[in-house]
């Protein structure tokens, strides 16, 4: 009956695909777009869970490489005058870079130590985009990246997030289920352990690191993609605590309880807005009764109670 219950449950995945595909078809250009930035902001939830959730690794500065890879693709395409679609392939490039260098300084330490080097490092790097105006644009950021006619559309933008999403989540849901992925995991439970069964830790995690960095770039391209900009706010210390919040509100021990988070981070953040100026008064409020009364976050309390009836149809079988 176990078995059954997860081979319906593995029909959801493809569903909800086709009916993304088909939204834009029904629904409103707003909509589409807000679609698309809930695919934006999931995608770097994701991949810092893929460090966090897998890893346990403290990285709380993760906007850096998001904002980097925002960056990396606009400058290339404005100020070197490249093909947007080599753009595409600098941003999570430079992201990726970023990550090597930052993660090769920090994954000496380890937990707390680890988060606050980091934070500090990435605020340099913040600091240097805001105040490199001849390049980065300062604090105007740079407005107006032209892209290709084929996506250059709200639709084409929208189909193409979410083909570049889906392809990301794939390769991180493989990453997971690797035997790297499984080594990331017993790191995270017994570092010590590990290691004494001969599992290279440090080097583990340095990857673990360079590959999120990577895809958290291929967000910040998708970002510029959707908006035609870029700002030196989406490499700030408080949006790495938005994506840190969206892995808390989904479920950062679950693969897609990130994403989840983020809708409802992105929805939340819309719709409670044209209601009040207080709503993240609302955010912080919700955030706290979900940690209080679901510290596994949403998605992981839904995945206990689909264990717990699975267990339960299986004892009453038996």
């Amino acid at each position: 009956m176990i078995k059954n219950i997860h081979g319906k449950e593995s029909w959801l995945v493809p569903i909800l695909f086709v009916l993304l595909l088909i939204f834009p078809l029904v629904l409103t250009r707003f909509y589409i777009y807000l679609l698309a930035l809930i695919f934006v902001s999931g995608l770097p939830a994701m991949s810092l869970n893929l460090v966090l959730g897998y890893g346990g690794i403290y990285q709380f500065h993760h906007a850096a490489f998001y904002g980097v890879g925002a960056y990396g693709a606009a400058l290339t395409i404005t100020k070197l005058g490249c093909s947007p679609w080599i753009g595409f392939l600098v941003g999570p490039l430079l992201a990726a870079l970023l990550s090597l260098i930052m993660g090769a300084i920090c994954v000496r330490l380890s937990k707390l130590y680890f988060g606050m080097l980091q934070i500090s490092l990435g605020s340099l790097v913040w600091a240097i985009v805001y105040r490199w105006y001849s390049f980065t644009g300062g604090d105007d950021g740079i407005h107006g990246v032209l892209m290709p006619d084929l996506i250059a559309s709200t639709t084409g933008s929208y189909y193409f997030t979410l083909l570049v999403t889906t392809a990301c989540l794939v390769a991180m849901y493989v990453i997971v289920k690797s035997p790297f992925g499984s080594a990331l995991q017993g790191i995270r439970d017994n570092p010590v352990r590990s290691e004494a069964v001969g599992v290279n830790v440090k080097l583990h995690q340095l990857v673990a690191l360079v590959v999120a960095g990577f895809f958290a770039g291929v967000a910040g391209v998708l970002f510029v993609v959707v908006d035609n900009s870029v700002f030196p706010d989406m490499l700030f210390w408080t949006l790495s605590l938005e994506i840190l919040i969206m892995c808390l509100l989904g479920g950062c021990l679950t693969f897609l309880g990130p994403m989840l988070g983020a809708a409802m981070m992105v929805a939340l953040r819309t719709f409670a807005s044209t209601f009040t100026e207080y709503w993240t008064l609302i955010q912080g409020i919700i955030l706290m009764l979900v940690i209080i009364f679901l510290p596994e976050g949403v998605l992981g309390y839904v995945n206990a109670k689909f264990k717990q009836l699975g267990d339960a149809t299986s004892g009453g079988k038996t």
